[in-house]
């Protein structure tokens, strides 16, 4: 493949493609207009990734240019952020909840209970999009409540609320800080940062300024 051809767009909708799909699909998937869409899906029928169809494309999963860049993209990103990236391109109604919403809200500055040999991603599914998310796991090595390293944690559910913060759709503030008062022990600090971020009357104090 072309090192120009090889972009975070070309990326992005080999993640994202599905056996059977269109340019209009994808370009809804990934945000980005049908024009670029249409541009890198046809580099990637040249390059016999995508097999050009009849209103659409076939996604040819064991073409060995497509398994090496996939491999590549593995190797190159931490885990977490390949799967938090490959939830976000997968088209599915979905929401980051529990420790997962704490750590947008907090914008990153609270995470407890997770590190490299166990790390859970907490996540709500829509259920009609159960089908798909397992769909998607099973075609980028995803795994699934395996307890150990990274996996999904998923609750498959008929209906959930979501807010959308910095391109991923988690879980609305509101019933995160209900998830962090009945989990006080844990998050009592990140309550903290919560209130100070978002100003929600919350009072809560835990630094030890505060005890002093």
């Amino acid at each position: 493949m072309n090192i120009e051809t090889l972009n975070p767009y070309v990326i992005k909708i080999m993640i994202s493609a599905r056996k059977d799909d269109s340019i209009s699909s994808i370009s809804r998937r990934m945000g980005l207009s049908y024009g670029w869409t249409q541009k890198w899906v046809k580099e990637l029928i040249k390059e016999e990734i995508l097999k050009e169809r009849w209103r659409g494309f076939t996604l040819q999963e064991n073409n060995e240019v497509y398994k090496k860049i996939l491999k590549f993209v593995r190797e190159s990103l931490s885990e977490t952020s390949f799967y938090y990236l490959a939830l976000s391109l997968m088209g599915i109604k979905y929401c980051l909840t529990k420790t997962d919403a704490v750590y947008f809200w907090t914008e990153g500055k609270y995470n407890i209970a997770r590190y490299r040999e166990f790390y859970p991603i907490f996540v709500n599914v829509d259920e009609k999009d159960k089908e798909t998310f397992n769909w998607y796991c099973k075609k980028l090595g995803l795994n699934i409540n395996t307890k150990h390293g990274v996996f999904y944690s998923p609750e498959i559910l008929k209906d959930f609320n979501v807010a959308n913060k910095e391109g991923y759709l988690i879980e609305p503030l509101d019933e995160t800080i209900s998830f962090m008062q009945k989990n006080i022990y844990n998050f009592e600090p990140a309550l903290e940062m919560i209130d100070e971020m978002y100003k929600k009357g919350l009072k809560t104090k835990y630094k030890e300024m505060n005890y002093i």
